[in-house]
C-alpha cells in the first residue's frame, strides 16, 4: 500500500493505494487552511503538516496518525530580538542524528529539531551570517526550501535559499559558507553578475547513495555538484530539455546518475511548455534527458507543478508523483515508463510527499 500525502489550499489530503493501480482518500484534515507542506518521518512515522490559518498564520503541527490527532510543535518561531516572524513553513527534513529534524522558512531561516519535532531551535549562525542583508526574495518570498543531510553525519548540511545560494555548514550549523561557484544567474544583466547575492535555487536533493552528488533546480538552469556542493556543473543547456527554467527535482536513491524535473516554459510563463506534460529524466548525470510522457495529457494541458509537489518513493521499480495547480495527481509505478491520474479534482496542490 502507497500512501501519498497533499498539501493543498484547502487543507491536507491524505491518498492510499495499489502502486499502478486506484488511489483513495483516506483523510482530509486542516480543512479550508493552507497546508503548505507535509511529510512523515520514515523513522518514527511521525507526520508532520505546515499549516497556515488565514488569522492566525503558520504552525507546525504533528500526528501518530494522519486521520487523528494533531498537536501543535513549539515552534518553529524566532526569538525575542530576532527582529522576524515566520510567514511560512517550507520544509521539514529528517536529519542524520536520533530524533533530529530541520525547518526551513520563509523569511529564509533554518530550525533544529533533536526530539522528534515536538520543539524547535533558530539556527542561529545562518540567521547572522554578515550577507544577510544582502539578501533579496524571489516571487515566492525570500525563503529557505531545500534541505540537504549527510548521510549518518549530522555535522554536515546543505541548504538552498531562493534567492541567496547555497550554504554549507560541516559543524552542525555553528558556522556557514555560500556555494555559488559555476552558478550563471542569466536573469540578471552581465554587468550585474559580478557581485550579486540574487542566486535563485527552486530546488536541491542529495543523492542518497553518493552523498558527494546533488542536483539542483535553478532559476534558469540545471546543475549538478560533484563536490558536495563547493562548486555547480551546468547539465541544462542544450542536452534535450524544452526549457531550462523549473520547480520540481527528484533523484533516484539507488542511482546517483539518474535524475528527474518537469521544466516550465519560462519564468514568465510557468506552465508545462506547449501545453505538454512531460517528466525529463537523465541517466547519465545530466549530460542528456529524455521526456516521459506516456499516460500525461499531451495537448492543450498548461499546467503548473510547484517546488515541493513532486516526490519519489524508495521501491523498485521506483515510483514517482508529482501534483498540479489544477488538482490532478499523476503517478507512475515503473520509473516514468507510463504515467496515470492518482486523483483529480483537488485544491490546488502545493506539495506532495510519499508517506
Amino acid at each position: 500500500m502507497t500512501e501519498l500525502l497533499v498539501g493543498t489550499r484547502k487543507g491536507l489530503v491524505v491518498l492510499r493505494g495499489r502502486r499502478g493501480g486506484t488511489f483513495e482518500m483516506a483523510a482530509r484534515t486542516f480543512a479550508g487552511e493552507v497546508v503548505e507542506f507535509a511529510t512523515r518521518d520514515p523513522r518514527t512515522g511521525r507526520y508532520f503538516a505546515g499549516v497556515t490559518h488565514g488569522q492566525f498564520g503558520p504552525h507546525l503541527f504533528y500526528a501518530d496518525d494522519p486521520a487523528g490527532k494533531w498537536e501543535q510543535a513549539e515552534g518553529p518561531a524566532f526569538p525575542p530580538g530576532a527582529g522576524a516572524a515566520v510567514e511560512r513553513i517550507w520544509a521539514v527534513q529528517p536529519g542524520a542524528g536520533e530524533d533530529e529534524l530541520w525547518c526551513g522558512v520563509a523569511p529564509a531561516a533554518l530550525f533544529h529539531s533533536l526530539d522528534g519535532g515536538r520543539s524547535w531551535s533558530l539556527v542561529r549562525a545562518l540567521w547572522d551570517v554578515p550577507e544577510r542583508v544582502h539578501w533579496e526574495g524571489g516571487a515566492g518570498g525570500l525563503c529557505l526550501h531545500s534541505i540537504c543531510p549527510w548521510p549518518a553525519d549530522p555535522n554536515r548540511l546543505a541548504v538552498g535559499i531562493s534567492s541567496a545560494g547555497v550554504w554549507l555548514t560541516d559543524d552542525g550549523g555553528k558556522s556557514w559558507r555560500r556555494s555559488v561557484k559555476g552558478l550563471v544567474p542569466r536573469y540578471l544583466p552581465e554587468e550585474a553578475r559580478k557581485d550579486t547575492h540574487a542566486y535563485c535555487v527552486h530546488n536541491m536533493h542529495r543523492a542518497a547513495g553518493q552523498p558527494t552528488t546533488l542536483y539542483m533546480q535553478f532559476h534558469g538552469g540545471v546543475y549538478r555538484s560533484d563536490d558536495a556542493g563547493a562548486s555547480w556543473i551546468d547539465i541544462g543547456t542544450d542536452r534535450g530539455l524544452p526549457s531550462d527554467f523549473g520547480f520540481p527535482l527528484a533523484i533516484d536513491p539507488s542511482d546517483p546518475d539518474r535524475a528527474f524535473v518537469i521544466p516550465l516554459a519560462a519564468d514568465a510563463d510557468r506552465v508545462t511548455p506547449g501545453g505538454r506534460v512531460c517528466v525529463y529524466e537523465t541517466r547519465d548525470r545530466g549530460a542528456t534527458w529524455n521526456a516521459l510522457a506516456n499516460g500525461l495529457p499531451q495537448t492543450q494541458a498548461y499546467l503548473t507543478v510547484l517546488r515541493q509537489a513532486f516526490c519519489r518513493d524508495s521501491d523498485t521499480p521506483l515510483g514517482l508523483y508529482f501534483g498540479a495547480q489544477s488538482g490532478e495527481v499523476f503517478g507512475s509505478a515503473d520509473g516514468g515508463a507510463s504515467w496515470s491520474t492518482v486523483a483529480a479534482r483537488l485544491p490546488p496542490v502545493l506539495s506532495l510527499r510519499c508517506g
